[in-house]
């Protein structure tokens, strides 16, 4: 089970020091850095498993460019979506096992990326506040009942919409968590959380043109597509999201 983990390491600084180098090692997961300075928010740096930082400046007057604090929360962003949100993904898939047709995908789609969008900009900002032990197990639900749906209904039905949009509301809470874990700074915060945003965005897009090209391409169009592809890929789907709701329940 995934836990949380608070590792205190203590160095002592050369005399005359400007800055140092952070460098995860292959047997740790990818980690956020965080550099609390006098008089300064709080930087932080994303660094992969087995890579390091570039020299970070232990001056507080030095600042990281626009550019590159987009680039880093919007790839933080796609990270949660592509390989991290496993759980995200299935929810994806499940949208587009019965979407035939662009719209119906591209309503659904929309609808939930408004919804994530707003509570993940209302639970940065506290708004919004829901323990992980909720919401895990609600995300979870969300893809339980798309891939019921997916079985009881041949095409998509008017109120899914509906639906997609309360479940996106959830989701968003699910990926605040990720930036109030980080510590977002304060003066990061606007440009981290709409870059974090297009991240997952580009990310769900992906996921969604792989599954077209790889599959949906093929076979969507024809006549045994339900039986043979989009039924048992809905229940594989639905058992998926009932072990990780009885998980996140006990944990």
């Amino acid at each position: 089970l995934s836990r949380i983990s608070l590792v205190n390491l203590s160095v002592d600084l050369p005399v005359g020091a400007t800055n140092f180098v952070y460098e995860v090692d292959l047997s740790m997961p990818n980690t956020a850095v965080r550099l609390f300075l006098a008089d300064a928010d709080p930087r932080v740096e994303f660094v992969k498993t087995g890579e390091a930082t570039g020299p970070i400046s232990l001056d507080s007057a030095v600042s990281r460019s626009f550019l590159t604090i987009v680039l880093e929360y919007m790839e933080l962003g796609f990270a949660h979506i592509l390989p991290k949100g496993l759980d995200h993904i299935v929810f994806i898939l499940g949208l587009t096992l019965i979407s035939k047709r662009a719209v119906d995908l591209l309503v659904q789609v929309t609808a939930f990326t408004i919804a994530h969008s707003v509570t993940l900009a209302l639970g940065l900002y506290g708004v919004i506040n829901l323990p992980a032990s909720i919401v895990e197990p609600l995300i979870a639900a969300s893809i339980i009942y798309v891939a019921v749906e997916n079985c009881w209904h041949e095409r998509v039905a008017a109120q899914r919409t509906l639906v997609i949009f309360l479940f996106g509301l959830l989701h968003g809470l699910g990926f605040a968590g990720v930036l109030i874990e980080l510590g977002l700074p304060q003066r990061d915060f606007l440009v981290g959380l709409l870059s974090f945003n297009i991240g997952v965005e580009f990310g769900q897009l992906v996921v969604i043109a792989v599954a077209y090209l790889v599959v949906g391409i093929w076979v969507l169009n024809k006549s045994w597509y339900r039986i043979r592809v989009a039924i048992p890929a809905s229940i594989l789907i639905g058992l998926i999201g009932t072990f990780w709701f009885v998980e996140r329940v006990a944990w």
